[in-house]
């Protein structure tokens, strides 16, 4: 946890911003696998973690805009528990440990909530995204089940997505922890694709040193020689030269806070002419979206920006042709990259997206566009200094979508489908970075990893 005055700090701030009313922040439950006593790894609740700090289970927080008292709610752990568990704090303990001063039972939270109804509005709180939170709001607060998602107070949520998107100096510290992770798991990975090996080695590798930085991946490890499929989280094929192998994956520090790290190799240690040639497009379009990053522009700006340095490319290998701002303007480039340049990244490795990602990325200035590729980033709105955003640019021949555009006609006057036909069997590459917008630019999060041709070469040859 980080300091018990850092959390009484933004509780003060979104009641601030919130202003009125009495605010309910669940914290989650475990989560059962195959049985009740096998629970999936616990993992807390992302907001209530950024105001509450608690990672046990069970427990509630309340803020009263009110009266200024803030709650946490759980039952204490009965002599049954402790056998199993050994000694814990109380529920007490744990709420002076984060600056608050009241708790109480989950009995004591339902009567809490019974004596405010006759008097106040409804308590405001966030859409559940799980649904044994959905059904806990729905039993505290009188609600039917389909009706809870429907009262969940966008006020709420728009104050939250305020506070949690500039990052502070120690929520920066915690996600560079998670990056020097990344930069092992990465590094290591590098040095085991060779020929011979099988995905899952790689990946079983890089769930170990997530833990070995005491924290689980950040999401589910990609790590694929069918790099085309944008999440493919198969492991079982075998590694041969001649492929790329896209690795994408991240670490969690023990607070939660997030990595999102990508990189691409070709099996074997050394680029081929057709793997280096793809590999430096994407890399300089890595490279513009840095170079362009800094507060006051959209990221959607960004992301164009980055989507002219491939069309650039493409159209020197003749897989595209015509004017490059023509090609932009119709999305015909979207056909080697039909995802977004990269989102927010916090406690979550899509930060608050369970907010709902339009209410993250976009704002009332900025909203999605329709276009093909460019409907799908999760983050277009303008860039303050203190967010951190992932700059993750690809290269995807898809040959079931290259079929299928040729079929339809599609951008036919930009797309040459002949020159196309000879690479749709090369798989993908995608470069992710975690960046930080600054004052006056940006600046890669963490230590480098290696992402250069002759960076990348040199660690396999090691």
């Amino acid at each position: 946890m980080f300091k018990k005055e850092t959390y009484i700090a933004r509780r003060e701030q979104l009641r601030k911003d919130v202003g009125r009313g009495l605010i309910i922040l669940p914290g989650n439950h475990e989560a059962p696998c195959n049985y009740p006593n096998n629970t999936y790894w616990f993992r807390q609740d992302s907001t209530f973690l950024y105001f509450f700090g608690l990672q046990r289970e069970d427990l509630v927080g309340v803020i009263d805009c009110e009266t200024g008292k803030d709650y946490i709610f759980a039952n204490d752990y009965d002599i049954d528990d402790i056998i199993w568990t050994g000694p814990l704090p109380s529920v007490k303990e744990l709420a002076a440990s984060v600056g608050v001063d009241n708790s109480g039972s989950m009995a004591d939270l339902r009567k809490f909530l019974e004596g405010k109804r006759p008097t106040s509005a409804l308590p405001l709180y966030l859409p559940p995204y799980r649904a044994d939170t959905r059904a806990d709001l729905a039993e505290w607060l009188g609600l039917s089940y389909s009706a809870v998602n429907r009262h969940a107070s966008l006020e709420l949520t728009l104050a939250c997505v305020k506070q949690r998107s500039i990052k502070s100096a120690e929520e920066i510290e915690e996600i560079e922890r998670a990056v020097e992770t990344a930069y092992n798991m990465h590094v290591g990975a590098m040095k085991m694709a060779m020929p011979g090996r099988y995905e899952y080695e790689l990946a079983g590798f890089m769930q170990g040193e997530a833990w070995k930085g005491n924290g689980p991946v950040s999401f589910p490890v990609i790590m694929t020689v069918h790099g085309e499929t944008l999440h493919n989280h198969g492991h079982n094929n075998r590694l041969e030269v001649g492929r790329m192998l896209v690795m994408d994956a991240g670490a969690e520090t023990a607070m939660n806070y997030c990595s999102d790290i990508t990189r691409s190799v070709p099996v074997g240690g050394r680029f081929d002419e057709r793997q280096k040639a793809i590999y430096e497009i994407v890399l300089a379009a890595n490279m513009e979206a840095i170079r362009a990053t800094r507060p006051g522009i959209t990221y959607q700006e960004v992301h164009q920006a980055a989507s002219r340095v491939l069309a650039e490319g493409y159209k020197g290998l003749g897989i595209l042709k015509g004017n490059t701002d023509d090609i932009i303007a119709a999305g015909a480039h979207s056909l080697l990259m039909p995802h977004g340049l990269g989102h927010m990244m916090g406690l979550d490795v899509h930060d608050m997206e369970n907010y709902g990602q339009i209410n993250v990325g976009y704002d009332d200035e900025t909203r999605p566009s329709e276009q093909f590729g460019l409907g799908s980033l999760r983050c277009g709105r303008r860039l303050q200094e203190g967010f951190v955003i992932t700059d993750e640019p690809g290269c995807y021949f898809i040959p079931a979508l290259i079929d299928k555009w040729r079929a339809d006609g599609m951008h036919k006057d930009f797309v040459n489908y002949d020159e196309l036909e000879k690479w749709k069997d090369f798989g993908g590459i995608r470069i992710e970075d975690d960046i930080l917008v600054t004052a006056d630019g940006c600046r890669v999060l963490g230590k480098p990893i290696p992402k250069t041709v002759a960076e990348i070469e040199a660690v396999m040859a090691s």
